[in-house]
């Protein structure tokens, strides 16, 4: 009796346990070039083959959120024209313009190859109305190229990959960056370069880009460039670049420099997690810049340990 008893307790721990890893949520972090070069530009090619493949119910993308007051403050008169210019766009929308939730909620839920112009038009509206800067670009991108996306590589990670996917998936895209510190984080970045003139801290940095841009020749020659840049020895590299953590006469600049870009991380974590945590979907790929992913990996590691993160090329 006592062995049945033991026997159906470990059966049922064994159930509970794989019923735990069946219905767990994984994050799926994809490494971005950005913008490649004319010579490369078929590299998103093989990354967008590999996301259909993964067939993600989410899609993260490195934009400001729509309420993150913060950032917005920071980018209507910040580094990106593109962001200055949507938000000149979307605050004058705002103040001369109603909004229509229920239409606008009506539409956002139709398949792409359901809407017409003139409801892609009012979609674009509502998106610029409501500050959500991804979702208005993907339909821009939507009303400029078609169902079938660019016929030419853009070059560029939203046209050749995020946009690309979205519409062959059928979904809207989700923002999750955090940009509330980006001024003191290029301050800090700016100071700690000034000391590192002279102390020898910027020979280092040349030879790490060195290192970085010499192994992604062959790789790219062979249209491998995202494989090889979502490689861990990639990964790690840009992570010390960006973080500041390759200094070695380190001084307050360089730390707070590196205490910046770690916040950011964990700030866009929380974001993606919240979402992740609201919703139901179980796979939810996060495709941001290379430099981001070990920061968030390990931002999410400590923080939300209870969704399966994984890399690309893991």
């Amino acid at each position: 009796m006592k062995t049945n008893i033991i026997f159906i307790t470990i059966s049922l721990l064994y159930i509970n346990f794989l019923s735990a890893q069946n219905n767990q949520k994984e994050v799926l972090i994809v490494g971005t070039m950005h913008t490649v070069p004319t010579i490369v530009k078929n590299s998103y090619k093989p990354m967008l083959k590999r996301a259909v493949k993964y067939n993600p119910e989410a899609i993260y993308i490195e934009s400001p959120m729509a309420n993150d007051t913060i950032s917005w403050e920071y980018l209507k008169e910040g580094w990106s024209k593109s962001y200055r210019t949507f938000y000149k766009k979307s605050d004058s929308f705002k103040k001369t313009r109603s909004f229509n939730e229920t239409v606008f909620r009506k539409l956002a839920i139709k398949k792409y190859k359901e809407l017409t112009k003139e409801e892609i038009n009012y979609l674009i509206k509502s998106y610029l109305y409501n500050r959500d800067y991804g979702n208005y670009k993907l339909m821009m991108y939507l009303k400029t190229y078609g169902l079938r996306g660019s016929k030419k590589p853009t070059r560029n990670e939203n046209g050749d990959l995020t946009f690309m996917l979205a519409l062959i998936k059928n979904l809207k895209v989700l923002n999750m960056d955090d940009q509330q510190t980006n001024s003191e984080y290029h301050n800090a970045w700016r100071k700690c370069a000034e000391s590192g003139a002279q102390n020898g801290d910027n020979d280092l940095n040349r030879k790490l880009h060195k290192r970085d841009y010499n192994s992604a020749i062959i790789p790219a020659i062979f249209g491998n460039l995202g494989r090889h840049t979502n490689k861990l020895k990639s990964l790690d590299r840009k992570h010390l670049l960006n973080s500041f953590r390759y200094v070695q006469n380190t001084n307050l600049d360089c730390e707070n420099a590196t205490r910046y870009w770690d916040e950011r991380n964990f700030r866009m974590a929380k974001n993606i997690a919240e979402q992740v945590t609201q919703k139901e979907h179980k796979k939810n790929i996060v495709i941001v810049g290379a430099g981001h992913v070990i920061g968030l990996k390990e931002a999410f590691e400590k923080k939300y340990p209870e969704l399966k993160i994984k890399l690309m090329y893991e």
